[in-house]
């Protein structure tokens, strides 16, 4: 199978995310970014954030989206880096061009799709922004657009203020959506030999996740149906996280025959009672039963509440920190790993779903213009002309 090949203008984190699971299908990405302006520091501003991993530009924000990909700098501002750009990718033989930068640049850029299949017919473009052509100022930052999605406002307690995810999930989510259209776009392409515009807006993606939610207006939902409810489900009763002797633990009910099992539990049958025995009924009594629920577990040890759940074949679980998911066994062998310069075995984030023959171990992200030098060569460039590019402030 060819190995395709992706060159990505990306910065932040929902196009590097994407470009991720590219590497991890073995695909080459070559990832972009501007010359220095002087204006601050050069190339993805990720490259600044968090910890000294290896050097200045490679913290610890920007490793882990970025392992296994190639980096060089090239000045878009310039007609001389439109040429390149287009040089490269018929050297390259790109079969994708991402971006992810506001659409009123494309063409001041010289990234536009037009512009570039005049080099390349069958390239595959896809751009990620916050709300596509409808908006195409609009910067896409994943807080902002969590805050006009609603998820901000059903996320919380039902009587605090508006809260944040605690992972960027509209990045991830548009991420998501980059990669699954571009493998659609590679399957028409196989059968049509044209290529495709793939045009993604981080406000319509994050919105497609509302489908509980959304669609109950039309049908004359109540206020509280569609706003913040805590740790609880807005519609299964009981499902929630209920304290224990020592911490805590998250407890979901998703049927009548689930209810009547956990009542069945001698601990538990203090809670049962007539009305409760429907989701309906349930429902009416939410506030009292987990009240009720709260009251009896307090006075059990979460491993012995657990082992109650998981023999009622209840969907029950502890609260993990990030440090206890690392070492799930489950896991233990899915971590994909980068190695430091200085030697140091760094595991990542597992592969979403496994593939056969893939590497569970990448190059570590590289450094700003790395790579640069030697990818002009393979378009041909004599090191002369490099030099001058370089000089010009073409390349970096």
């Amino acid at each position: 199978m060819k190995r395709r090949t992706v060159l990505s203008m990306e910065q932040a984190l929902s196009l590097p995310y994407a470009t991720q699971r590219f590497v991890h299908l073995g695909w080459r990405v070559i990832r972009i970014e501007a010359t220095p302006t002087g204006a601050g520091l050069p190339g993805d501003p990720n490259r600044y954030i968090g910890a000294r991993v290896a050097d200045d530009d490679r913290r610890s924000y920007f490793v882990a989206p970025n392992v296994g990909k190639e980096a060089i700098a090239l000045n878009l501002k310039d007609p001389r880096g439109h040429a390149l750009l287009a040089r490269l990718l018929r050297a390259v033989d790109a079969d994708v061009f991402c971006c992810n930068t506001v659409p009123s640049r494309y063409r001041q850029l010289g990234i536009a799709p037009e512009q570039l299949r005049a080099a390349k017919p069958d390239l595959i473009w896809g751009g990620i922004s916050a709300q596509g052509q409808a908006a195409p100022e609009a910067p896409g930052y994943d807080p902002v657009l969590q805050a006009m999605s609603g998820f901000m406002e059903v996320t919380g307690e039902r009587d605090g203020p508006p809260m944040l995810a605690g992972i960027p999930v509209i990045d991830l989510k548009a991420g998501d959506e980059l990669y699954a259209n571009v493998l659609l776009a590679l399957l028409e392409r196989a059968e049509t030999g044209q290529g495709r515009t793939i045009d993604v807006s981080m406000l319509q993606v994050a919105t497609s996740w509302l489908i509980t939610l959304l669609p109950l207006i039309d049908f004359g939902c109540t206020s509280d149906e569609i706003t913040r409810a805590g740790n609880e489900h807005r519609k299964f009763i009981p499902t929630n996280v209920y304290p224990s002797r020592d911490g805590f633990v998250f407890m979901a009910i998703g049927s009548d025959v689930q209810w009547r099992r956990l009542t069945a539990i001698p601990k538990f049958a203090p809670v049962a009672n007539e009305v409760r025995l429907t989701n309906e009924g349930r429902h009416a009594e939410r506030a009292a039963i987990h009240r009720d629920i709260a009251a009896v577990t307090a006075q059990h040890p979460s491993a012995e509440l657990l082992a109650d759940l998981r023999g009622a074949t209840i969907p029950a679980a502890r609260i993990l920190d990030i440090r206890q998911v690392q070492e799930l066994p489950a896991l233990h062998d899915r971590l994909l790993r980068t190695t430091t310069p200085d030697g140091r075995q760094v595991r990542l984030q597992p592969m979403a779903v496994d593939l056969p023959e893939a590497p569970l171990h990448y190059a570590f992200a590289p450094k700003y213009g790395q790579h640069t030098q030697s990818v002009l060569r393979e378009a041909g460039l004599a090191d002369a002309e490099i030099a001058a590019l370089r000089a010009g402030g073409v390349v970096a």
